[in-house]
Order: structure tokens, then sequence, then C-alpha cells
């Protein structure tokens, strides 16, 4: 058994996103409204460290407002080239303002204009109109700087458990869980 499960992440993940393919670093992120609706979509990561696991999103959106009513969620990375998957549940917060800024500003311009732009989950009511909307701001941040609405921003899942699956033959899968209990990880092995 691996002993910390940040270090086990990156042997796993490290060498997945260093092939460098498009989207590499996607995963399944899942949250749930107040009332227990679940809700599961792929977002990108963008930074992980031993304080959790950072991705972007409009605050707004579905994902936002689920996370701003009920703080847990899980995130679930699959690779089925390798026969793995790890899973990882925890509490998600808001990042600091600093830390949404420099990611925004390190985007490329037309994500910028498309996050101040577009009501992520709403309903569009004519496409057209919303093609025109899109257009306008393309042109008038030609010679601008797009700055990072308020409503834009990341979210740092904090874990307080992972588990670590590989698929074994006629399924004897292994899977390592880690739990922790307010001071230290405990790992243990999981039947298949």
């Amino acid at each position: 058994m691996h002993g910390d499960p940040y270090e086990l992440f990156n042997l796993w993940y490290l060498p997945h996103i260093s092939t460098g393919g498009e989207n590499s670093n996607a995963v399944v992120l899942s949250t749930s409204s107040r009332n227990g609706r679940v809700s599961s979509r792929v977002v990108l990561l963008k930074h992980h460290d031993s304080d959790g696991f950072v991705f972007f999103t409009n605050y707004k959106s579905t994902k936002g407002a689920q996370l701003e009513e009920n703080h847990s969620a899980s995130l679930l990375f699959y690779w089925p080239d390798k026969s793995r998957q790890i899973r990882i549940e925890g509490r998600a917060e808001k990042t600091g303002s600093d830390e949404s800024y420099n990611y925004f500003n390190s985007r490329n311009h037309g994500h910028k204009i498309n996050a101040i732009v577009s009501e992520q989950s709403r309903p569009v009511d004519d496409l057209n109109l919303f093609k025109q909307k899109m257009d306008s701001a393309t042109e008038y941040y030609k010679s601008r700087t797009p700055e990072r609405p308020s409503y834009w921003g990341g979210f740092r899942l904090v874990p307080d458990r992972f588990e670590f699956w590989e698929e074994g033959r006629d399924r004897f899968h292994t899977r390592q869980e880690f739990i922790y209990n307010g001071t230290e990880w405990k790992a243990r092995l999981l039947q298949p």
C-alpha cells in the first residue's frame, strides 16, 4: 500500500498529462443541490497540490449554484487505456480572488470574452442574437483587455477521501482508500 494519497495521485496523473493530449486534464465533477439532485459534468483540472484540486467556472452556472448550496462534491478521473480510476470526495470552496484573477489573465483572449458574455447554463432564446452579442463583445475587446467578472472564478475541492482503483484479472480489482480523520490520512485496501 502507498502511504500518501497526493503522492499516489501524482504517480498516476502526471504521466497521463505529460502525453500532452488535448484535455488530458479532464475530470468528471459531481455536485448536488440542497435537495439532493445530483449533476455531473466534465471540467478541466487547472491546478492541484496538497491544498486541493482547482477548476474554474461561472459561479452562476449550475455547478456554481450547486456548490454554493451544498459544498460536498466529488471528482472522478478515469483512464481506460491504463485500467485505472481515481475517486476524490471532499468539500469545495471558492479560491481567493487573486488566484481567480491570475488564472483568468492567463486564458486566451476568446476564452475571456466567452466568460464575460455567456450566462453559463442559462437557456438561449435566440442563438442568432446570442452570436451577435458575442460578435459585439469580440469587437469591443479588440483594443481592450477583458477584466475578470465577479461572477467567474475558481473552486478548490479539499479532499477527505480518495479511492484508487486498478482493474484486475477476473474482476479482481485493486482498490486503495484514504480517509482523512482531521489530523492524518488513514489508508486501507477495499475488496474488489
